[in-house]
């Protein structure tokens, strides 16, 4: 039990699932207080039948709290998280800005929880892709030794923020009305369209968040030798990222093995029926924490390689759900 929790960046999307999973998961702390800017302090924000009232986000915030969780930009993590450290609050961040320092931990718990024991004040959550991918891996890893993976992901809307969703829905209603938006968060129309291009461009003609997943991977799996090969795409979907994988190992995995280990594998769920048309779909998979799995085959132009697909919440196991499993595991004593 601890004595208090922060969630900062409580008004955002992903920060209200982050408070209605620490109501709902009876998450063990004796005071919860929501964190924010200053334009939202006061708000009052309801959960499992509980209302907390919205502060400030300012140094003296953190005086008395032992575990915060930011959902915040980039910008605002690389602000407030130096003052959280100072006052002896542990920070599990969900930004990009820490994730790649090399005294900062990458975690996703069901891999590398021992990693938390590590922190120094500051653990970090990875990229809602690279989680989901890595929860595939990791069972596969374990036995045969993953040692290529390429992805293609296609990604939903809400992995970049409200106003995202927003420019979906009104972009839908222009498009089946016969006429036409203008885009305003994405550099292109996202209604009935695929843009190829996620984050800005890097050397060798990447983006910055297909190379997320490549750095991440490797640092979470603390090994640089897996490669990775990724192309990230915004669909136009509401909720949850699916991905194409295939995955080839140093030993060979049958799709039958493959199956096993993944059905055996905490929080992730196997649906791969292809016959009676079952496999995950990003309708079925919002509102859920488990990364979900099938259309598992081999790849017939590779030796020891697997193809398939897994669609989780962007949002939960992507984002909030990991974020507060973390905070779990500070919280029973375990770092």
């Amino acid at each position: 039990m601890i004595d208090t929790l922060a969630v900062v960046g409580a008004t955002g999307a992903v920060g209200r699932i982050i408070l209605d999973l620490l109501v709902s998961r009876n998450f063990p702390a004796r005071q919860i207080k929501l964190l924010a800017s200053a334009r939202s302090a006061g708000r009052t924000v309801e959960a499992g039948g509980r209302q907390f009232t919205v502060e400030a986000l300012t140094p003296e915030a953190f005086t008395g709290v032992q575990v915060a969780i930011g959902s915040t930009p980039d910008e605002v993590a690389a602000e407030f998280v130096p003052w959280a450290v100072e006052r002896g609050t542990v920070v599990v961040d969900e930004s990009a800005h820490f994730r790649m320092q090399p005294d900062v931990p990458l975690v996703v718990p069901e891999i590398n929880a021992d990693a938390i024991t590590s922190h120094r004040g500051i653990i970090a959550s990875p990229n809602c892709s690279t989680t989901q991918m890595v929860m595939v891996m990791k069972p596969l890893h374990d036995v045969a030794r993953v040692r290529r993976v390429i992805v293609s992901t296609y990604q939903a809307v809400s992995g970049a923020g409200l106003a995202a969703t927003a420019e979906l829905r009104d972009g839908l209603s222009a498009w089946l009305g016969g006429t036409t938006e203008a885009p305003k968060v994405f550099a292109h129309r996202i209604a009935a369209n695929l843009i190829p291009q996620i984050g800005s461009l890097r050397d060798g003609g990447g983006t910055s968040e297909e190379l997320k997943m490549v750095h991440e991977t490797r640092k979470i799996f603390g090994d640089d030798s897996i490669g990775v090969c990724a192309t990230c795409v915004r669909v136009p979907v509401a909720d949850a990222h699916s991905e194409s994988l295939v995955i080839e190992t140093e030993q060979p995995l049958t799709p039958e093995q493959a199956r096993d280990l993944l059905t055996g594998f905490s929080g992730v769920t196997v649906i791969d029926d292809l016959a009676a048309g079952r496999y995950p779909m990003p309708r079925d998979a919002g509102g859920h924490d488990d990364v979900f799995v099938g259309r598992i085959r081999r790849d017939p132009s590779a030796a020891n390689a697997l193809a398939m697909w897994c669609v989780s919440d962007n949002l939960r196991k992507g984002a909030a759900t990991n974020a507060v499993q973390i905070a779990e595991h500070l919280a029973a004593g375990t770092a």
